[in-house]
């Protein structure tokens, strides 16, 4: 018998996430092994009445691409990928790996030029995205690999997969609306607050917030979700952040990253493993040396770090910051040809300021 929380997985990404309607064009990305969750998708799009475009993916592409591209393919304008993103209304990403280390041994530099050379869809896709002309969802399907990756057995891991998702609820449309409230609270406070700062374990950071938009993650972009974000203005910056998860960057692990900054710019950056994909990456281009997002995870349903950046930015407890494009919808201006997460714990001795108050400490949200 098929596991009923795939429909419902289906149900909830269709109807809610992306709320597709008649006539809608939806993209599904599908990687072989997410078939059983594929065609229940495929199936709720028509019944909504959009049309579906199914898009197989094989993980092993990327990896022959990454063995055998030369210079004109690593730096090839899809004008075809161009035009995709140009005119669907709907995009549901949906990730099973079957091997977490494909690209463990691919050229940090051939990555990069790949991300330089993917610049304007991205920068395609956000507009439309903040314009709400694209509706989009990334969710997962567990697999063997990568309940492996989070120290799990398959069904240790399905279970929790569907629990973050809340479709173990009965009604999963009804807690996300829960989720969505308690997040419009926390926005409400944040979107009046000028200055951050930012303290924990080799952590002394400051930036300015002023004029940019809060944004509420309630499941609509990514599933599970459970996290507020924004921008910094682009050149207010200043100190030092050590993130204490790994940071993962196409399948590949860069840890203990450590950041300075002065005037909104990356003056330093280390890490004990992956260093040369991470001066790599901040290297892409100036927008990449400088910070597009941060935010502040609040799922406290998610309480493993799984190596899974669509989990692990939402754990409750933390941080992150991602280097590179910001969401315009923040109404922030860097521009880049990455957007890359990094995360912090913050459940030990340490604390967010707003304006002179704590707002965040040791992990918790404070401002009733």
């Amino acid at each position: 018998m098929a596991d009923p929380r795939i429909e419902k997985l289906a149900k909830l990404t269709v109807n809610y996430s992306v709320k597709v309607k008649k006539g809608d064009a939806v993209r599904i990305n599908a990687p072989t092994p997410s078939e059983p969750l594929a065609l229940e998708i495929y199936r709720e799009v028509i019944k909504a009445g959009g049309h579906p475009m199914m898009n197989p993916v094989f993980e092993r592409t990327a990896e022959i691409f990454f063995e055998e591209a030369k210079t004109h393919q690593l730096d090839y304008d899809s004008p075809f990928k161009k035009h995709m993103i140009k005119n669907i209304d709907c995009s549901i990403s949906i990730l099973a790996d079957e091997n977490t280390r494909a690209l463990s041994s691919s050229d940090p530099k051939k990555m990069a030029r790949v991300s330089a050379a993917n610049r304007e869809i991205m920068e395609i896709y956000m507009k439309r995205s903040a314009s709400k002309e694209l509706r989009w969802v990334g969710l997962p399907y567990p697999t063997n690999a990568m309940a492996q990756e989070a120290s799990m057995s398959l069904t240790e891991y399905e279970n929790f997969v569907y629990s973050a998702c809340l479709v173990d609820k009965r009604d999963p449309v009804a807690e996300w609306k829960k989720v969505s409230k308690n997040h419009d609270k926390m926005i409400k406070f944040l979107d009046k607050v000028e200055k951050l700062e930012f303290y924990g374990e080799d952590t002394d950071l400051t930036m300015s917030v002023k004029g940019r938009k809060w944004i509420n993650c309630d499941g609509k972009f990514n599933m599970p979700d459970g996290e507020v974000f924004s921008a910094p203005v682009e050149n207010s910056v200043n100190g030092k952040i050590r993130f204490t998860f790994p940071g993962i960057y196409m399948g590949k692990e860069i840890e203990d990253i450590t950041l300075e900054f002065k005037k909104g710019k990356i003056v330093k950056a280390s890490a004990e493993k992956g260093n040369e994909l991470l001066q790599s990456l901040i290297n892409i281009d100036d927008g990449a040396k400088r910070l597009g997002e941060v935010a502040i995870g609040t799922n406290h349903g998610i309480k493993n770090f799984t190596k899974n950046i669509l989990f692990d930015e939402k754990l409750g407890g933390t941080i992150h910051m991602a280097i590179g494009m910001a969401y315009p919808e923040c109404k922030a201006k860097n521009k880049s040809a990455i957007h890359w997460d990094m995360i912090k714990d913050m459940k030990k001795d340490a604390e967010i300021i707003a304006d002179g108050q704590t707002i965040y400490k040791n992990g918790k949200w404070l401002p009733k």
